[in-house]
């Protein structure tokens, strides 16, 4: 990239299993919302959180790199699906800042459920050193301080800027940006849920990642998360 002034990458992580237009759709806005110059998809490979995921880590590639074919916006980051040990947000921003280098700004982008979890995650607090939070908000779904653990509430209501905050592009990290999200009831365990029970998951992801799904038989059996 060949600005004198790099702009800031947004980060966008989890098992996509399988990826769906909730998530083009979250990347899309919060790439306009908030200025970035690029998203970078970082699919888990172990996640931390939560049970393996039931498509295998090539699979979940694959998906992808399908999902995402011709998208100028969207770049891959492949570093963690061949890892056996747990991942974590933390250790993925801390690489992503050594990749980048201590000035690039950096924007993990969110959901407003996962934020108000925010304070169970692993070494939450060192999120910040590394990268600014984007937190989606979709209509209804505002996050407010009441909902959040004190230690949270206390750096939402400090760090807390609008998502034009030319700051998200100056500084590297630190600053908290919600953003206006369309409303979009999708998930990745309604539409295993659906492919399962033999019901349409059409419209719900991208037609070339429902034609992998059915040529590959995935999700047709029940899993453990």
């Amino acid at each position: 990239m060949s600005s004198a002034r790099p702009g800031a990458i947004g980060v966008f992580g989890g098992s996509f299993d399988p990826v769906h237009i909730g998530h083009l759709r979250l990347a899309e806005e919060a790439r306009e919302c908030l200025a970035l110059e690029s998203v970078r998809w970082v699919p888990t490979g172990v996640p931390g959180h939560r049970g393996e995921p039931l498509a295998t880590p090539a699979q979940r590639l694959d998906m992808l790199r399908l999902a995402l074919s011709g998208d100028a916006y969207c770049e891959l980051d492949t570093a963690e699906l061949d890892s056996a040990a747990p991942t974590y947000t933390v250790n993925s921003l801390a690489r992503l800042r050594g990749e980048f280098g201590p000035a690039r700004p950096l924007v993990l982008i969110i959901g407003s459920d996962q934020f108000i979890a925010l304070h169970t995650w692993r070494d939450w607090e060192r999120l910040f050193a590394f990268a600014h939070i984007a937190v989606a908000e979709r209509p209804g779904h505002r996050v407010d301080a009441a909902q959040l653990a004190p230690a949270v509430a206390g750096l939402w209501q400090q760090h807390r800027t609008g998502a034009r905050d030319e700051r998200l592009k100056s500084q590297p990290c630190g600053l908290i940006a919600p953003f206006p999200m369309t409303a979009l009831e999708i998930s990745s365990t309604a539409i295993r849920d659906a492919i399962r029970e033999k019901r349409s998951a059409r419209h719900l992801l991208p037609n070339d990642v429902l034609a992998y799904i059915h040529s590959h038989h995935l999700y047709r059996t029940a899993g453990t998360y």
